[in-house]
């Protein structure tokens, strides 16, 4: 799927949103298939938009608390469908930068955005991926049509986009899709440049985020924790991020290359140019592990901007003027400048003393400007290799080509994790069932047990004989429920064990009556209205 992933949900998301809370068709790809039955779904969601004053926006959390509250009668209609996992947004690929502006959000306010998002009616978990490259919201739904809604609506209000226009540009995502899509940006599948690392290190803040302020739901907090381990095995297994991806890296990993390996990081390195390419050659060289490069350039300021930002390499500062002499101290030349004449002829290059014989004698010049700052036929000179952005390219090619082959690899591995993450999910539904039956049976005990001590009559009984009696009981009830909770607890790493075990559950919630799904959503609902309630 890779990064066509959110553009191909781009481009069928605007039909899902037009018809949200509407009929719609059945199976379609934005929204579940209607249940058996054709049970139709309330349309309980009320906009909390209300007008200016108090007694206006209590009546809207009144109306939202009343919706909520008919959620709650109406819960059994809900049942087959179960909370989603969902992830709604833009990104590079789906919308231009002044959109993404717009709904950005500093990572200071990740707590609240989250806490904002947790009180729509429909939302139980979520959490925010908010960068320079995409801003993501991913939830736990209790109703995926009503629970979409809330967050574009969100997603309208906080940045003052239409709607209309939002739906545009949104991609949308559900249940294993959702957790794929995570995976993959952890990873660096879904980046603009294959397998950069800088996102990994966003997803790790996310749960740092969500730790410190605890905001992040079980379902939400185990996905990302996951899709980090996703990433680091994609890095660590593939090596999907080695091999430069951009005209600077190139030219930094063509001269290393072409230097000894014993003399590359000694080597003496000049660049000419401290524009944006030129501030790109220095942070590459300062990653490679150089330690100090000579800067040509007009004017000083630029490179005491580099020099600011990377402190981990020596910045030394030449005037335009001094350019020759420079040369002709440097092993390794990188040009960058907007010149619109060659900086270096081969006479200039034929005046330049040799280099040292350690590194082969010959200088090189790697050219990443255009038009070109050094002259073809300086390669006629014995002593000068020159490299230009053509040369570049194909080593740039050849790396995204050895990429999109670590891609494939890391799609096996993403899947081995998607895999073990909905596992985990697939086990945590026995839990209600394991704490209604212990509950059932808590219940028998206690009656049968009351009655037995009303007819043995309270004086009979010291303290002693009735603490006995109570903890025989209990024990006999601790007895029976061993063996049926045990096929009810599994880990989710064997398929066959949880499908076994979810067997086990469903027959225990018929035999006993349990109606544990049910439960599970009234309590879901439950909470929100209290919630609700408290806030007014």
């Amino acid at each position: 799927m890779m990064a066509s992933t959110s553009t191909a949900s781009a481009t069928a998301v605007a039909g899902a949103f037009a018809a949200a809370g509407a009929n719609r068709p059945r199976g379609s790809a934005a929204c579940p298939r209607v249940p058996a039955g054709g049970r139709r779904r309330l349309s309980c969601v009320v906009r909390c938009d209300a007008g200016p004053g108090a007694q206006a926006q209590a009546a809207a959390k009144a109306a939202s608390v009343a919706a909520l509250e008919q959620f709650k009668i109406s819960a059994d209609r809900y049942m087959k469908e179960k909370s989603s996992i969902a992830v709604i947004g833009l990104s590079i690929h789906t919308a231009p930068v002044e959109m993404r502006e717009k709904l950005a959000v500093a990572e200071e306010l990740w707590p609240r955005a989250v806490a904002e998002l947790t009180n729509l009616n429909h939302i139980e978990e979520a959490a925010v991926l908010s960068t320079c490259n995409r801003m993501e919201i991913y939830v736990v739904a209790l109703s995926w049509n009503r629970g979409i809604r809330e967050i574009v609506d969100w997603m309208s209000k906080k940045s003052g986009i239409p709607v209309s226009e939002l739906r545009e540009h949104l991609f949308m995502l559900r249940d294993s899709d959702a957790t794929r899509h995570l995976f993959e940006v952890s990873s660096g599948l879904d980046s603009l440049v294959l397998g950069e690392g800088q996102i990994l290190a966003q997803v790790k803040q996310v749960v740092r985020s969500g730790q410190n302020s605890g905001g992040l739901g079980k379902n939400i907090d185990r996905m990302f924790k996951d899709a980090i381990t996703a990433g680091k095995r994609v890095r660590s297994e593939t090596n999907i991020s080695c091999g430069a991806v951009s005209v600077s890296s190139a030219a930094v990993e063509l001269a290393l290359m072409k230097l000894p390996k014993s003399e590359c990081l000694s080597a003496r390195m000049l660049l000419i140019g401290a524009g944006k390419m030129g501030r790109l050659v220095a942070k590459h060289l300062a990653a490679k592990g150089c330690t100090k490069v000579v800067i040509v350039n007009r004017s000083v300021e630029r490179v005491d901007a580099i020099r600011e930002e990377m402190k981990g390499i020596e910045i030394v500062y030449r005037p335009l003027t001094e350019m020759y002499e420079a040369a002709a101290d440097a092993d390794v030349v990188f040009t960058s400048t907007s010149s619109e004449s060659p900086l270096f002829t081969k006479e200039r290059a034929e005046a330049l003393p040799p280099v040292s014989g350690a590194l082969g004698g010959v200088r090189l010049f790697v050219d990443i400007s255009v038009p070109r700052n050094v002259s073809a036929c300086v390669s006629d000179v014995g002593h000068a290799r020159v490299y230009n952005v053509d040369d570049l390219k194909e080593v740039v090619e050849a790396n995204k080509e050895d990429r999109l082959r670590k891609a494939m690899e890391a799609q096996t591995i993403i899947s081995e994790e998607l895999k073990r993450f909905e596992a985990w999910r697939d086990s945590m539904e026995t839990v209600p069932t394991i704490k209604k039956l212990r509950s059932y049976a808590d219940r028998i005990r206690a009656s049968e047990l009351d009655k037995c001590l009303q007819k043995i009559g309270e004086d009979a009984l010291t303290k002693k004989m009735r603490k006995s009696i109570e903890q025989l009981s209990t024990g006999i009830v601790n007895r029976l429920l061993h063996g049926p909770l045990q096929h009810l607890r599994c880990d989710g790493t064997d398929s066959r064990t949880l499908d076994e075990t979810l067997e086990n559950m469903h027959a225990l919630n018929r035999m006993f009556g349990l109606d544990t799904e049910k439960a599970v959503m009234e309590q879901k609902i439950k909470t929100k209205v209290e919630k609700q309630q408290t806030q007014n």
